[in-house]
């Protein structure tokens, strides 16, 4: 992906954040939502500017564009949270709670990477 790829994908948030219209349809929830979609996509644009490693940059640009099919298809701009049981993916006998945090790492959707309260 080039400068301009990821430069056309912040201005095609930005569209959305222009046009998007809230599932209650209140006014007051649409300037909310349209607030923190341009509040979020500026945000983690700008955290991730200096990344230069193609792969990083590919794995954001897919976050990304998960986030925007999943918002658009749901109308809700906001991620969708995920609930696991602290103990709750099965493991090797013997192994408990490290193994359990690292397969809580693996099981985080793609469109939470950014997210590191899940």
């Amino acid at each position: 992906m080039s400068r301009s790829d990821v430069l056309s994908l912040y201005r095609r948030v930005l569209r959305i954040a222009r046009s998007w219209q809230a599932q209650s349809g209140l006014l007051q929830d649409t300037d909310t939502e349209r607030k923190y979609i341009t509040q979020e996509a500026r945000t983690l644009f700008r955290q991730n500017q200096q990344m230069t490693e193609p792969e990083s940059i590919q794995r954001c640009i897919e976050e990304c564009e998960a986030r925007i099919e999943i918002g658009m298809h749901y109308r809700n701009p906001y991620p969708r949270p995920t609930y696991l049981h602290p103990m709750g993916l099965a493991t090797q006998k013997g192994r408990k709670l490290r193994a359990q945090q690292k397969l809580r790492k693996q099981a985080k959707p793609l469109y939470l990477h950014s997210h590191d309260d899940t």
